[in-house]
């Protein structure tokens, strides 16, 4: 828990109020958009704040989003991508993910501002007459809270990286750039360096590559006052001098500070990229810092070229819902899991390649769950929604009964449960409450705290959120991969860190740290195991691994296993959201390496 997260009311603009006042603060590096979204402007930030880190200083990101919802909470996957969950309860954009597998750190959910949350908190603040009749305008009373929020943000930071979503000449983000161009005023422009992330497309009746759309992002940026002192050009290949040239000319940008960022084999190629190029010393410079330690990249490059030369590989199955769009399939509603696999497959030396397959495929019988033979392992990550359930759990029940290493997270374990019940513990009808109210079957059911919040459909915000404690039973496996990778002994300090927290002490329930073996991960959902069923499904053969203890005594089964089975696990959090590339989830390291030991045994091959 890297602080309290910042409350509507708890922030204020702090201007500097004499000429001359040394300023103490952070320094500010804003990345902006230009050309099109979707270029990478969440990595090139994570990668910059981890350059940063490496020259000795403490960094930190800022998210913004312009759209006037509240979180990301109620957007949809497959228009916008995977929503990250941070500790303390946030739903955000994933984005903040990037920051911290970059960074390796836990950020609250204070480090994302939209134009919601904003518009909201300083509406609330009139109608309370805090401004004391003052004429409430976006200028200065929504910029004030913009910079206040960022400013909060930044406290405890030698360095804030505030990323501005979509891209320049949006209508959205113009109150965003007016902000920071605020800030930027009244602290001095030698604090604040400015980044364009822009994109060079090539079009294939030309064959060159065009810096036409990034002339025209830097105009659109200057219009708002602001002159990028850094482009980087995001591109298929390298740009070539010529390219550098024609942005120098039009941008008015020393040659050095234009920095080539072509596509890359990984993601995590991308902070050695742009030290290749020097940027983090030229961002340095710029902001009239001296490097405070000697960067060492010897270990990061070590697990890249792991990544990129791995010994061995498998082939896993992803069977989930959120995968298809129009014509085109979006890897992003599952992001942290794609990356996730690749941090235990970097640890296991192994390539994992994923296949995506639509649950609704085996419902509607477009696919049969027999095709699962010829994969090493299966995950189904999280969801919502009775649409393509069935087909789901059919291919839960065919990697169980063949043996196939199997994954579940979330809706993953939901569905794992339904199907034991149904095909082991012999309760025909089992669903859960989310598919349909009318069952004496509901193996799941809606959690008691949520029932209030369906029936007045308050979604935004009210799921069970953020990290929460769980109690991991003596001699399960998920005990031992927790135990082995050193993750149990890790969430111990942070466990002490929440109970000195009042607001977000709940989040351990009861636990006896003297004697219970506990681990901390992240949860978004409204279902739970329904504990009429528990013990029956235990007394089958179905092992509850962990539990979290609420503060009233209630169990809320959190992880399931099968004792006999090569691998079998499942959990009603996200340990996605948890993994990095130098510290890879429990439970994904040891479903890859079970994965592994199935591709080992030629089983796969002979299945294709």
């Amino acid at each position: 828990m890297d602080g309290l997260p910042v409350t509507p009311h708890s922030v204020k603009f702090e201007r500097r109020t004499a000429v001359g006042t040394a300023y103490t603060g952070p320094r500010y590096v804003v990345v902006t958009g230009g050309v099109m979204s979707g270029v990478g402007k969440g990595l090139t930030t994570a990668s910059l704040g981890k350059i940063l880190q490496q020259y000795g200083y403490r960094a930190t990101a800022v998210k913004i989003d312009p759209y006037i919802n509240y979180d990301a909470g109620t957007l949809r996957p497959t228009e916008h991508g995977e929503v990250w969950v941070t500790d303390d309860g946030g739903e955000i954009d994933q984005d903040l993910g990037n920051y911290e597998r970059f960074l390796g750190l836990d950020l609250p959910r204070a480090n994302n501002l939209t134009t919601g949350q904003i518009y909201q908190t300083v509406i609330e603040r009139e109608r309370r007459g805090e401004y004391l009749g003052q004429t409430v305008q976006p200028i200065p009373h929504i910029t004030d809270e913009i910079c206040a929020r960022i400013q909060a943000a930044g406290k405890g930071f030698d360095v804030v990286l505030v990323e501005i979503g979509g891209t320049v000449g949006d209508h959205e983000n113009e109150i965003f750039l007016f902000a920071m161009k605020s800030l930027e005023r009244e602290l001095g422009e030698e604090y604040f360096v400015h980044v364009l992330i822009t994109y060079l497309p090539v079009p294939p009746h030309v064959g060159e590559m065009k810096t036409k759309p990034t002339q025209q992002a830097i105009r659109l940026l200057s219009e708002h006052g602001i002159f990028p002192d850094f482009i980087v050009c995001r591109a298929e290949h390298d740009i070539d001098t010529v390219r550098k040239r024609k942005i120098q000319i039009n941008a008015n940008v020393p040659m050095d500070h234009i920095i080539s960022e072509p596509d890359m084999k990984t993601v995590y190629d991308i902070p050695l990229a742009l030290e290749a190029e020097g940027m983090g010393l030229k961002v340095l410079t710029k902001l009239g810092l001296e490097p405070r330690a000697e960067p060492d990249w010897a270990h990061w490059e070590q697990l890249v070229r792991r990544s990129r030369q791995p010994s061995n590989r498998v082939r896993i199955a992803m069977v989930g819902k959120y995968i298809d769009i129009g014509d085109f399939q979006l890897a992003d509603s599952y992001i942290s899991v794609n990356q996730s696999l690749m941090h235990a497959g970097t640890a296991a030396d192994t390539a994992v390649d994923i296949t995506w397959i639509d649950g609704h495929a085996f419902e509607q019988g477009e696919r049969q769950p027999q095709e699962l033979d010829d994969f090493d392992g299966v995950v189904v990550p999280g969801a919502f929604g009775r649409g393509g359930a069935e087909g789901v759990i059919a291919a839960i029940r065919h990697v169980r009964e063949n043996g196939i290493p199997f994954l579940g997270l979330c809706y993953g374990l939901q569905l794992a449960v339904i199907e034991f019940a149904r095909n082991v513990a012999g309760i025909e009808e089992a669903t859960s409450e989310e598919f349909t109210e009318d069952s004496d079957s509901h193996v799941v059911c809606v959690q008691e705290s949520q029932k209030a919040v369906l029936e007045g459909q308050r979604y935004g915000g009210s799921m069970r959120l953020g990290a929460y404690a769980a109690v991991l039973k003596k001699d399960s496996r998920v005990l031992r991969l927790y135990q082995t990778t050193g993750r149990l002994e890790e969430d111990q300090g942070r466990i002490q860190q929440l109970l000195d927290i009042p607001e977000q002490s709940f989040r351990i329930g009861q636990v006896m740290l003297a004697r219970d073996k506990v681990v901390l991960e992240r949860h978004r959902h409204r279902y739970e195991i329904s504990a009429r069923f528990v013990e029956l499904l235990e007394e089958e053969g179905l092992v509850f691994s962990g539990y979290h203890r609420r503060v009233d005594g209630t169990r809320l089964m959190e992880f399931i296993e099968l004792t006999e089975h090569p691998f079998f696990v499942a959990t009603q959090a996200h340990p996605e959201f948890k993994s990095r590339m130098d510290s890879p989830a429990p439970l994904f390291l040891g479903f890859t390496q079970a994965a592994l030991e199935r591709h080992a045994t030629g089983v796969t091959q002979r299945a294709s």
